[in-house]
């Protein structure tokens, strides 16, 4: 065990939790109407309420165990609920407790993005049940693949050093998935009821994906100091190109449209924060705000599917681009990289269809009309976020 990577992993974890709570309950919760805004935040701390409790019973060995005959495609079963883990555990050079808890925090993280595109009319219960099956059968077998020792994917040469595919990918097919069937929304023209909400909680991701990144080195050294900087640059380039592009399309560069491009530039450089030097992440940012932007038009405007708050546009795009960057700027081979997005994208496809109608069986995934209209926060849970008679 390393003292100093054992420290800068305990902070990497919090940051990574910070990025849910409060960073994207925030950013989400910023965007929609009024009336919804509790809702967003309730289904954001419950979902990292119920992945933390189920990365424990069943989330980390599937993803990390040791799957003996199968150990390509999944971790067995050998460390449900944490067997044979203790103290004296280690991983690496870290104590097995501490890197199960970085990982519970990506676990809860994936799941979460996905809220952005079933916001305001998707029933309560149909999100903790669907998003703990996701979790278990898509997110964490998908680890395996990446980031276990024998994963096929990893085994193969694929690089992805810290989500573009094991999260970014994966949440947003799943996104578009579940908007697909789902339906648009009854009112989809309603400004973001709060950008301040929603800048406040871009920032907090944007600090929180530090941990994220750098954390992924899993080691307190010079290569978690590059993966950092090269994060950043990648942020800030995106903020500017996606700010510029809408400026030149719309006339005007909006608050909401920068931090959205934030966001983007993240999710892009996420899979390549490894494998690039600063330019090199300047460059992938500066892409990243352009056509993340452009994806937004194309999946609502002319594929017509009311992926709410752009899931899959900055997350999927992004990490798809980020992850492809990697073969391009000479990690990785093309081969390596387009074979694993190519399986890992229909695996999310099919297994997320699957997991969306067998939940359907048993619990209704949409609110009804009325409670659409009445809003999510006073139907479903009983409270308003903001009293307009005082």
């Amino acid at each position: 065990m390393n003292a100093a990577d054992t420290a800068f992993i305990m902070i990497a974890t919090a940051l990574v939790l910070f990025m849910t709570l409060p960073g994207l309950a925030l950013f989400y919760g910023g965007l929609v109407r009024a009336r919804n805004v509790l809702s967003v935040f309730m289904q954001t701390i419950a979902v990292a309420a119920l992945m933390s409790v189920l990365w424990l019973a069943f989330g980390y060995s599937i993803a990390f165990g040791d799957g003996g005959a199968l150990n390509a495609y999944w971790g067995g079963t050998g460390k449900f609920f944490l067997n044979g883990v203790t103290v004296d555990s280690i991983a690496g050079t870290l104590p097995e407790i501490v890197f199960f808890g970085f990982q519970m925090t990506f676990a809860i993280i994936t799941p979460a993005l996905i809220i952005g595109a079933y916001v305001e009319r998707i029933s309560f219960g149909f999100v903790l049940a669907f998003s703990g099956l996701w979790m278990l059968v898509v997110y964490s077998p998908v680890v395996h693949w990446l980031w276990a020792a024998g994963g096929w994917a990893l085994e193969m040469g694929a690089v992805d050093l810290a989500g573009g595919i094991v999260v970014h990918e994966t949440a947003g097919l799943a996104a578009l998935v579940v908007a697909f069937v789902l339906g648009p929304r009854l009112v989809k023209n309603k400004p973001p009821h709060n950008p301040g909400y929603v800048m406040l909680g871009a920032a907090m991701l944007w600090v929180g994906w530090f941990g994220f990144n750098a954390g992924s080195q899993l080691s307190a050294g010079a290569a978690a100091g590059m993966t950092l900087v090269v994060t950043h640059i990648s942020a800030a380039s995106a903020s500017l190109t996606w700010a510029l592009w809408e400026r030149i399309r719309y006339g005007k560069a909006s608050m909401v449209g920068l931090v959205t491009g934030t966001i983007a530039g993240l999710a892009a450089i996420t899979p390549a924060s490894g494998s690039v030097g600063p330019m090199q992440a300047m460059l992938i940012g500066a892409i990243a705000g352009v056509i993340t932007q452009e994806a937004c038009h194309v999946i609502k405007n002319i594929i017509k599917i009311d992926d709410t708050l752009d899931v899959f546009a900055v997350h999927g795009v992004g990490g798809i681009f980020g992850s492809l960057m990697i073969a391009v700027f000479g990690g990785a081979t093309w081969a390596a990289q387009l074979t694993t997005l190519g399986v890992v994208g229909a695996y999310t496809i099919v297994l997320t269809f699957i997991v969306v109608y067998a939940v359907k069986l048993f619990i209704p995934i949409r609110v009804s009309k009325e409670v659409e209209e009445r809003g999510l926060d006073i139907s479903a849970h009983g409270e308003r976020a903001y009293d307009h008679s005082s």
